[in-house]
């Protein structure tokens, strides 16, 4: 068992060289190594399994005109968005032991630079020294013991968003700070003192390219990255990069694959994908004639049957297909009609529905007969409509109390009532297969309560099925695309969806 355990770590755990071996790439990192020659030499790790950072690091300060630290770095251009979680180890020697983020000039000890740290009290700042061997400034932040924290590059401006995972970011800023175009980027520890070693974990680490200035939506496009979350330790896995945007995934009925759909301005936009999650590879799904699918799909509650939103005639359609690819039925005959859910008993699919300019929810039967009967009649958009498991309940978004908020209702759209009424726009609700639960994404206050849109920072949120405080789940750049379907894994642990990032 020792030589197995031995082994196991020796895999999984890379890159942390001795003293004077040249630095290497490190995950999503170009290299790591110290800054300001500390006397005891730092290193750095990252577990490919989990996708973490363990740092171990010296230093006398990060302040005054010079800094000692480990650092694990990237280089970078123009814009960008950092993110972590972050996890100082042990007591501690020093109570201003510091963790976080850091945006240099150079890798000299004097450099400029803008950073976002936690210290071993829990004082949380951003602190920045805005010329060579100049004196470092500091503005703290109002959250104390933050284990979350996102640096954010805007031309000169930077920000900090910090928080104590479940809650929303607290920002704080500093403009007018001259960098330069290209920077170092990455991870930061340091002991606060010269004799000691400390030792950090960092996980959900993501470095984000956002979209430029100016882009128009729905013909500029970035890159996509799938990504699963635990639900109960809120750690992430990037699972698929690519710079070809792809959108929604919904997770299989036995648990082995992912299916969304590509989208942008390729040739291939519109078509389905199914992932395995084994070998991590996608194959696309056989739609016939119905390939314009955007990222309005669903699967049967028994999983044989794929629901999908086909706009090849022009405005979007619904049609049901065999999970694995068939011939497309048509079932709603007017347009346009987005699909979100269907009922446990395979009977019935809910979906929104633009008539005379106006956009309600509507239900069909599964197999295209009858007319479609229109559960929802108030001014204002109604939308992403989904059983509970139990059928006793459709959730849907609402615009109707003037911003974007969590809805359920009766199945023959009697009894609504409003989950959520806080300062964000919150939509697509998604109900865990034990229907104790529902996921939301949530816009900030903004962006119009009727629109969501690309390349924002948004929320994933988790709240009781019945209402209650929500709590955050995931950090994201993303929005349209990111969560529009169902995407709870079978077993309920895990949720899948898509981020955004350029190529960096």
């Amino acid at each position: 068992m020792r030589v197995t355990v031995m082994v196991l770590l020796s895999a999984m755990w890379l890159h942390a060289p001795q003293a004077g071996v040249p630095a290497q790439t490190l995950g999503e990192f170009d290299g790591h190594g110290d800054v300001g020659s500390p006397q005891i030499a730092g290193s750095a790790a990252f577990n490919p399994v989990s996708q973490e950072y363990a740092i171990a690091a010296a230093g006398a300060n990060m302040w005054g005109e010079r800094d000692e630290f480990h650092f694990v770095w990237k280089r970078m251009t123009g814009d960008f968005i950092l993110q972590a979680r972050v996890q100082l180890l042990g007591t501690g020697v020093e109570a201003h032991r510091k963790v976080g983020l850091i945006a240099r000039g150079s890798q000299d000890a004097d450099a400029p630079y803008v950073d976002a740290i936690v210290h071993g009290d829990g004082l949380t700042s951003l602190q920045f020294r805005r010329t060579t061997a100049g004196t470092t400034e500091e503005r703290q932040s109002p959250i104390k013991g933050a284990d979350v924290l996102q640096l954010e590059r805007r031309g000169s401006t930077y920000t900090m968003s910090a928080a104590k995972f479940g809650e929303p970011f607290t920002e704080t800023e500093v403009a007018d700070i001259n960098l330069g175009d290209e920077l170092f980027v990455g991870l930061v520890l340091c002991s606060h003192n010269p004799d000691v070693t400390e030792r950090a974990v960092l996980s959900n680490v993501r470095i984000v390219k956002p979209a430029k200035e100016g882009f128009v939506p729905y013909r500029d496009y970035i890159g996509s990255v799938l990504e699963v979350l635990d639900v109960e330790s809120g750690r992430r896995q990037v699972l698929h990069r690519s710079d070809q945007p792809f959108e929604a995934p919904n997770w299989t009925k036995d648990g082995s694959a992912l299916i969304y759909n590509t989208s942008g301005r390729s040739e291939g936009r519109g078509r389905l994908v199914r992932f395995d999650l084994a070998t991590r590879q996608g194959t696309p799904i056989d739609t016939g004639t119905s390939n314009r699918n955007n990222n309005d799909h669903v699967l049967s509650f028994d999983g044989t049957l794929l629901g999908i939103s086909d706009q090849s005639g022009g405005q979007s359609a619904v049609f049901t297909v065999p999970v694995g690819g068939g011939t497309p039925k048509r079932i709603t005959p007017l347009t346009p009609s987005y699909l979100h859910g269907w009922s446990p008993d395979g009977k019935t699919l809910v979906y929104t529905g633009g008539r005379a300019n106006e956009y309600d929810i509507y239900s069909m039967a599964a197999d295209g007969r009858g007319a479609e009967v229109k559960l929802t009649d108030v001014k204002g958009l109604d939308d992403g409509p989904e059983f509970s498991p139990d059928g006793k309940y459709i959730y849907f978004n609402s615009v109707r109390s003037g911003s974007m908020q969590i809805w359920r209702m009766k199945p023959d759209g009697t009894g609504p009532e409003q989950l959520t009424n806080d300062g964000w726009n919150n939509w697509f609700p998604h109900v865990s297969p034990d229907g104790q639960s529902i996921v939301f994404i949530s816009f900030p206050k903004e962006v119009d309560p009727s629109d969501h849109p690309y390349y924002k920072r948004v929320l994933l949120r988790l709240m009781p099925a019945a209402g209650g405080m929500p709590r955050v789940m995931a950090y994201v750049y993303g929005g349209q695309g990111t969560i529009n379907v169902p995407s709870w894994s079978p077993d309920g642990k895990m949720l899948a969806f898509v981020s955004n990032s350029g190529t960096y």
